[in-house]
Order: C-alpha cells, then structure tokens, then sequence
C-alpha cells in the first residue's frame, strides 16, 4: 500500500493502539481527536508528537481516517463529519466496530469516500502492550469488492490476517466474539471470588494453569473437552457446590446455574449423560434457582425421570 496520511478520532484503547501500529508499518499519523484525560495520556505515550485536534481537523487533514468511536456513537459521527465536508472524496474511512458494517459509513460514501469496516479479535490495553498481541490477530472486513485489495494490505500492515464477514452477518460475529471474551472475564472473576472464599491466597495463580488448559482444549476438540461433575453426571457434588455458593458467594450462583444448564444440554445431546441422570440434575438446578433470595437450598426431591433435559 502506498504510505498514507492517517488520522484517528477516538483516540481510546483501540484507536490510539491502531494508529501507533500503521505509524510503525511506516505510514503517517498526522493528527488524532481525544477529549479525555485518558485519551490524550494514550496519545501522548503511543503517538509522540502527533497533533491533538478536533474531529473535523482530523478528517480533513487525512487521507486515511480511523474512526474508533463506541458503536454508538458510530452513526452521528460519521453524519457530523461528512455534513461539515471534512470527510471528502477519495479519502478512505475505515472503522473498528465489530457490530456495524457498511451501512454506517453510507453518508462518507456518498461524499465520495472509500469505506471499510475493520474490527480486531482482541481485547486492548490501550497500552504498548497491546502492539505485539496484533501479530496474528484476525480482523473481522467488511468492504466492497473494488477496496478488497486495499483492505488486505491495510490489515497486513496491521500485522493481522483478514476475516471476511458479509454485511448482514456482522451483528452475529461481534455476538460470538463478546460471549466468549467479556463473559469469560466475568466468569474468571467469580471463580476467583468463590476461590477466595475458599481460602486461596492467590486465587489467580490457582486457575491459571487450569484455565489455560481447558482454553486449549476447547479450542481444539469443542464439546469433548468437558470434564467435571455435570459431564459425570455427579448429582450430589452439584448440590453440594450449589449450598456452598449460597453459603458463602451467593453473588456468582445465578451465572453459576446458567451455565451449567448449558453444559448439561451439551453434555446430553453429544451422548455423554444419560437423560435419567439430566433429570436429577435438572431438579438440583431448579431448586438452586428456587433458593436465589429464599434462603437455603431445600434437600434432595423425589426422582422424576420422565422430564426431558432443558
């Protein structure tokens, strides 16, 4: 790609960080937008020396404009710039959303601009830390056939590997992308509060070798990685995990039983539990939900083995 003049409004976790990578490929960043204390800490140690302006300095003054904004915001940014005719003809304006594609940008291309819709598969630091972690990464484009070349060479230069996603799926990659990484945070942090309950001194330290072992081996053989006691179908360590969060963290006990209705639906339709033992297992579940602001969790009910697994 010929070397470009880049700007980047949005100067946060992504932007700043995206804009020091096409800055070491040897392209130029002549200007960025932060309003932010943290926007302009983040531009002053990933892009030392680059202007700091508003929004339509920082289109006009660009030949490749890098808008980082929040999804929400998306859309009136992109309408306030190519309304005051910073955005202009010929110029290429790329954003970062997982959830939008190209119907976003509809008011630059009007104005004459190439459009691209360009979103990493990575959580940020916004720190130089993040600048390595790119190597690799995949980016989830989106463009139009007469921009595919440009938009290969842009991720190239972002040390990354394309992800080409059609427009109407865009809302169900940033879907999969969010379920796995923001909930595996928040799932991470209560497993380290029940650990803590429990005593751990260093509840981190405890899961990381654990984790990145079931991480591992998920990502390579999917369902059949599952271990634990809903896959054994141990009724009773069930029970007993779900008294103890009561007990003792009642705040993680509502992810908790999600979960695991969701791994014992998976663990039944790949063969691996016996629907008689889904069926207890259902009942110790419903009781935990019953038990959510009730008090303590009522002992062990009837078996009922016609119910079919949830």
């Amino acid at each position: 790609m010929t070397k470009l003049s880049i700007g980047v409004v949005g100067a946060g976790r992504v932007g700043a960080v995206l804009a020091a990578a096409l800055r070491a490929a040897g392209h130029e960043v002549v200007a960025a937008a932060g309003e932010s204390d943290a926007s302009r800490s983040r531009i002053e140690a990933l892009l030392p020396g680059v202007r700091v302006a508003k929004p339509t300095d920082v289109a006009r003054a660009c030949d490749l404009l890098l808008l980082t904004v929040p999804d929400d915001m998306l859309d009136n940014v992109v309408t306030m710039l190519s309304a005051s005719g910073a955005i202009h003809e010929g110029q290429v304006v790329v954003h970062t959303s997982g959830r939008h594609g190209l119907a976003v940008l509809a008011p630059a291309r009007a104005a004459g601009a190439h459009t691209v819709a360009v979103h990493p598969a990575m959580t940020f630091t916004g720190t130089a830390v993040d600048l390595p972690r790119l190597s690799g990464c995949v980016f989830g484009v989106t463009t139009d056939d007469v921009d595919r070349a440009l938009t290969e060479q842009l991720v190239a230069d972002l040390g990354g590997r394309a992800m080409w996603v059609p427009e109407e799926r865009r809302t169900l990659y940033h879907a999969g992308l969010a379920h796995g990484a923001n909930h595996l945070v928040t799932l991470v942090a209560e497993a380290m509060e029940i650990l803590s309950a429990a005593g751990a001194e260093d509840p981190a330290a405890t899961l990381r070798p654990l984790l990145t072992a079931a991480l591992d081996n998920s990502l390579q053989h999917g369902d059949a990685a599952l271990t634990g006691p809903i896959v054994r179908g141990d009724v009773e360590t069930v029970r007993a995990h779900v008294a103890g969060l009561v007990a003792d963290a009642p705040q993680t006990l509502p992810s908790y039983v999600a979960m695991a209705h969701a791994t014992l639906d998976r663990a039944v339709t790949d063969g691996r539990l016996l629907p008689i033992r889904a069926s207890k297992m259902l009942q110790v579940l419903a009781a935990a939900e019953a038990s959510v602001g009730a008090g303590p969790v009522p002992g062990p009910p009837s078996a009922r083995t016609g119910d079919a697994p949830r």
